[in-house]
């Protein structure tokens, strides 16, 4: 039975699916691995090819592959689901992981079984193309896009518009290093100033000759973002790019780094550093100098091709959540509908948030959330979010119970999605090159305990954030994190020691902030140290004052209680990350997800390959 459902998926086309992946490229595929495997190209002529083709390498063994699947505006469908599930069945570990960045990832992929990954993802419209390497990432676009309350207008199709305009587009098929767009819904739920180029929705009102009012969309444009061991947040482009100039903006700047990048330095070749190093002044000049050039030079008009799409919904009466709890609610219903349900602009619908443990979600679960879709959503799609879940949008509000059933026979009923458990961890040591401690199984274990201790249900913690990466690299967004976490290696007690360095008072939206380092923390101290600031935290809080609030007020030396700054606040996290010795307790030195001594094992990553 289950096979005769996922051979529903074959056919080449879907109504209302875009099509983004090329037959053609599943040949190129096949044909580079053979040529690899007869040793007819280089190491470095295969890996450029595999990672422009979304394969890339796997922790300290070269026949296995990490197939990164590209999602632009973090879109999935039903069909699209259920085939993920049979290819990480069939190819893979059984699972699949969601990224910050709203891609699928699928781990540790024999080689030689890449291009039938391939093959099976073209087949339902998805691709692994431009999802690695020196080009545009995946375009990334709010999950409440569409839905928001805030949004002048839907920024979905643009997001899809973009990543179509320069998915194998010439223009940037080997750029210095990689490029991301983010486009927001609205300056709340932003994560524009971190990207290269950030996209916030504005409306204009212009007067024409006759006196009538006219709106014009545009855009907020961000350049220079990007997070990493050196961060910075993006600046402010322009005022107002109305929407028939932002093809020539983007391209403006693709251009400029494209030109001036630095090709030379692996470690200081995101356009981050050259605007940085540069000044945004002259950068923002140079920019709209170019943009001018774009229009001047080119030789038909490039314009991109937005397609509005209308969900089709029946009108209801409004219903405000507080009001649907049945009289027999089942147990946790409460729960699921304050930690991970949202009412949207529309009336009678809301948005369902879906978190993943870590981001990891199995092929069990991806078949039971295809059919949920189908079921319950009149959007009849998922969106991936930034916290590594998926986002069930347009679902009638007088169907929570039942859609709440459905998710806790799949095991996707978890809470926590909107509040302090809603942990970000990368997936470090259990693929990576690059980590060094390993975070996804941290981000786990403070997420179960804060669950445990009921903390998803305190809103004084839900502006609050915690995010893990297993390195600098900030696959996790540590850095935009109220508490933020990047692995380390620490010799205490003669002993060598997987520990973290810990930031605080990075956050996204109005007030856009970098976390800033306070401590270096033992890995098995993490959770400790966590919950010994949140106890501080109720113990000086004033009436009605939030965590992330507290913890901001603390950075800038303005505590009104025992704790006026950090100076007051080090000792008490260096008093929780003390560890016994190794002899006492052995285990405190051994990282998470392993059973043998500490090590650091990292090899050459490809991030900048």
């Amino acid at each position: 039975m289950q096979k005769q459902q996922d051979n529903q998926s074959t056919k080449h086309t879907y109504e209302g699916i875009e099509q983004w992946g090329l037959p053609e490229e599943v040949t190129s595929v096949e044909e580079m691995v053979r040529l690899y495997r007869e040793g007819k190209i280089s190491e470095d002529e295969f890996r450029r090819f595999r990672l422009q083709h979304g394969m890339y390498g796997s922790r300290l063994n070269k026949e296995y592959t990490m197939v990164r699947i590209k999602v632009p505006a973090g879109i999935l469908y039903p069909e699209q689901l259920t085939r993920l599930a049979k290819l990480s069945e069939d190819f893979s570990i059984g699972s699949v992981h969601v990224t910050t960045r709203q891609n699928i990832q699928m781990h540790w992929v024999y080689l030689d079984d890449a291009p039938a990954v391939e093959r099976g993802l073209v087949e339902v419209g998805l691709t692994t193309r431009e999802a690695c390497g020196n080009t545009v990432r995946n375009v990334t676009c709010s999950p409440f896009a569409g839905i928001c309350r805030n949004e002048p207008f839907d920024v979905t199709p643009y997001a899809k518009a973009l990543a179509r305009f320069f998915l194998r587009n010439p223009i940037c098929q080997n750029l210095p290093r990689k490029f991301k767009f983010n486009l927001a819904c609205c300056d709340e739920h932003s994560y524009a100033r971190i990207a290269d180029v950030g996209l916030v929705p504005v409306v204009k009102e212009e007067v024409e000759d006759d006196g009538n009012i006219t709106k014009v969309r545009g855009f907020k444009v961000y350049i220079g973002g990007g997070l990493g061991p050196a961060s910075y947040l993006a600046e402010l482009l322009e005022e107002f790019t109305p929407e028939d100039m932002l093809l020539p903006t983007c391209m403006a700047v693709i251009r400029l780094f494209d030109r001036l990048g630095d090709r030379e330095k692996v470690h200081r070749n995101r356009m981050r550093y050259l605007v940085h190093d540069m000044g945004f002044e002259k950068f923002r000049d140079l920019v709209l100098k170019e943009r001018r050039i774009v229009l001047m030079t080119r030789s038909v008009l490039a314009r991109l091709h937005i397609r509005e799409a209308k969900v089709d919904a029946p009108d209801i009466d409004d219903i405000d959540l507080v009001e649907l709890k049945p009289f027999n609610a089942p147990d946790g219903f409460d729960r699921w509908v304050k930690s991970n349900v949202m009412d949207q602009k529309q009336k009678g619908y809301a948005v369902v948030f879906i978190p993943l443990p870590a981001g990891d979600v199995t092929a069990r679960q991806l078949r039971a959330l295809a059919g949920i879709c189908r079921e319950f959503s009149h959007e009849g799609c998922v969106v991936t979010t930034p916290t590594q879940g998926f986002a069930m949008r347009w679902v009638m509000k007088s169907r929570l119970v039942e859609l709440y059933k459905h998710l806790a026979d799949a095991g996707l009923a978890n809470y926590g999605a909107l509040s302090i458990a809603s942990v970000v961890g990368c997936t470090s040591t259990t693929s990576c090159n690059l980590a060094i401690t390993n975070a996804h199984r941290l981000a786990k274990e403070i997420r179960s305990r804060l669950i445990e201790l009921g903390l998803d249900m305190d809103d004084a913690l839900s502006d609050a954030t915690i995010k893990i990466s297993g390195c600098p690299n900030s696959c996790g967004q540590h850095m935009i994190a109220t508490i933020g976490f990047f692995g380390a290696a620490v010799r205490i007690n003669n002993s060598l020691t997987p520990a973290y360095n810990m930031l605080l008072g990075g956050k996204v939206g109005k007030g856009n902030a970098l976390g800033r380092i306070v401590a270096r923390v033992p890995a098995k101290r993490i959770i400790d140290v966590v919950l010994r600031l949140i106890d501080v935290y109720r113990s000086e809080r004033l009436d009605g004052e939030s965590f992330a609030s507290w913890i901001d007020k603390v950075l800038e030396g303005k505590g009104t209680g025992k704790v006026k700054g950090m100076d007051d606040l080090k000792p008490i996290i260096e008093e929780a990350s003390k560890l016994p010795l190794p002899a006492e307790d052995p285990e405190s030195y051994v990282d998470y997800g392993s059973e043998s001594r500490f090590i650091v094992r990292t090899a050459r990553g490809e991030c900048a390959a």
